[in-house]
């Protein structure tokens, strides 16, 4: 794991990583903050322990699905900041863990797929900070240098534009064009990563 700590590359994976996770939680979560239905219309007569009376019945909770939401919401939010992005990855995995069990449990066609691949996603960004987070179990804490790609003011200001950009889209908008949502944020990650890289070869050209 040090050795791949190394790589500059590897360490935009993981952020990139961690504004694809945030990214679909919170444009997933501010239907439930809003106290709205994923379908436009009621799924009360939906056969029961189909998939769409699972999500009717916890639409009907009304507090607990607002709740579910706040939760994605934070740990959609930590995760992008990247400088919260290890308190992100912890409170996101039971989070992530229990739809992917709902998604396997319930007729989901192929989304187990894409909750699997975000599973083991946030699996990944728990080892990748295990030295730092193994202190929860009683092991030794070993820090990270302080010098991480990840602390770079760049990608928190990144974080921030995705978040805000994700969050207003779909409080302004109950009917939404995911390509127009997820071609701006690719522009955005875009940007930086371009911007990021005439930043460290204009410190190299100065050393």
């Amino acid at each position: 794991m040090d050795r791949l700590k190394s790589f500059f590359l590897v360490h935009l994976f993981i952020i990139y990583t961690r504004y694809l996770i945030g990214g679909a939680f919170v444009f997933a979560c501010i239907i439930k903050i809003k106290g709205k239905r994923f379908t436009t219309y009621s799924q009360e007569d939906a056969p029961l322990g189909s998939t769409m009376h699972f999500f009717e019945v916890l639409y009907q909770t009304g507090l607990y699905w607002q709740f579910i939401g706040w939760a994605q919401l934070l740990a959609g939010l930590l995760l992008m900041t990247q400088r919260f992005a290890k308190l992100g990855a912890v409170l996101n995995l039971p989070i992530i863990l229990n739809v992917f069990v709902i998604t396997i449990s319930m007729e989901f066609g192929g989304t187990p797929l894409i909750t699997g691949m975000m599973l083991l996603a946030n699996l990944q960004l728990i080892v990748w900070h295990w030295g730092e987070l193994r202190h929860l179990v009683n092991l030794p804490y070993l820090p990270a240098g302080s010098n991480q790609e990840e602390n770079k003011p760049i990608w928190a200001i990144t974080g921030l534009l995705l978040f805000g950009f994700t969050a207003g889209y779909r409080v302004l908008f109950d009917r939404y064009n995911p390509f127009l949502w997820f071609g701006v944020c690719f522009l955005i990650g875009l940007a930086a990563f371009l911007m990021r890289l005439v930043q460290r070869k204009g410190s190299k050209n100065n050393l």
